[in-house]
């Protein structure tokens, strides 16, 4: 676990199977090596060949975001009849907590380790008005490796005043390897039957819409470059697909990716409701990879595991609202395997 810009790097996994590499800056997942048929490993994780870029425009790369993953529409909620103003990027909207979140922040952490579970738990503290979210928030996460073939992210948090809270990691997956080219030819698969329409700055429209007959129905395996390129789509996803609920805190399966030219399949299991799936269509090739190719649009995809953009101001959308006395807590499962 040696110090570097990024904070420690903790590396972790077991032979033969998964190897992880986290750094705690930003509780980021920095690398994932993965088999694919043939038992090759390969690094499948978008990062960044210069940590620094971290805090520019790869910021979320593999990043824990929070307080609140996705948007909160002009930075403003009211919560028992408070209002408050959130901090705000460019757009005017607070995306992933806002311009100091916590993929900038040190986080502490420490080894986990028993027969059949080897990684990393986090842990930070959120002081009250953080960002301009009300009261002290204590959160920690684990990434922990499974001889399964699992990779789990396990979310906690606890708080001494109302507030919103919505985690998630923001790693972006290229399952023929990070640097191989564009993910186009991925097979994915979405469990929703519904999803949220958005307006131009991304920010819910409406209510939540059938995919049936849409652009956004991926109930069945698709190649994302055919799905992306059908009309209503606008040439890639950055939206919300809303998952069959399940109110006991079990996982369930939220979507599949394929990759058919190395048989790697990823399966992304959750408790949670929402799902973002985001293809990478505003990557540019200034951010060049680890392995020296710059991103450029359709490099990776992210498959966020959420509750919903703006839910503080939805009242119909599941809440998000974390009390004294309560605890937070999320749980995320991506299962790797391989097909023929």
């Amino acid at each position: 676990m040696p110090a570097t810009d990024s904070g420690q790097r903790w590396v972790f996994g077991f032979p033969g199977g998964l190897t992880a590499e986290v750094h705690t800056r930003g509780a980021r997942l920095h690398a994932l090596w993965v088999p694919d048929r043939h038992g090759t490993p390969a690094d499948v994780v978008l990062a960044p060949r210069d940590p620094a870029r971290t805090a520019d425009t790869a910021r979320y790369f593999g990043s824990t975001v929070g307080r609140y993953a996705n948007r909160i529409a002009h930075g403003r909620f009211s919560l028992e009849g408070t209002p408050y103003q959130l901090a705000t990027q460019e757009t005017g909207h607070c995306l992933h907590g806002g311009p100091d979140g916590f993929d900038t922040r040190l986080w502490e952490a420490e080894s986990v380790h028993t027969p059949e579970r080897t990684g990393v738990l986090l842990h930070l503290r959120s002081p009250d008005g953080d960002q301009g979210f009300p009261g002290n928030l204590d959160v920690t996460v684990s990434l922990l490796i499974g001889r399964d073939g699992e990779l789990s992210f396990s979310y906690a948090a606890v708080t001494d005043a109302p507030t919103p809270v919505n985690l998630t990691n923001h790693a972006y997956f290229n399952l023929e390897g990070e640097g191989a080219g564009d993910i186009l030819d991925h097979e994915l698969t979405v469990d929703a039957d519904h999803y949220t329409p958005v307006d131009e700055e991304l920010i819910p429209s409406g209510d939540h819409r059938p995919v049936h007959g849409t652009a956004f129905d991926l109930r069945r395996p698709l190649r994302i470059g055919e799905a992306q390129a059908r009309p209503g789509a606008d040439g890639g996803y950055d939206h919300n697909f809303v998952l069959s609920p399940h109110d006991d805190g079990t996982l369930r399966r939220a979507a599949v990716l394929h990759a058919p030219a190395t048989g790697r399949r990823m399966e992304v299991l959750t408790t949670e409701p929402g799902l973002q799936v985001y293809t990478a269509g505003q990557f540019d090739g200034s951010v060049l990879g680890k392995s020296g190719t710059p991103y450029r649009s359709g490099a990776g995809v992210a498959l966020e595991t959420q509750h919903f953009p703006d839910a503080p101001n939805r009242p119909g959308d599941p809440s998000t609202v974390l009390r004294p006395g309560g605890e937070y807590r999320s749980r995320t499962v991506l299962r790797f395997g391989t097909r023929l």
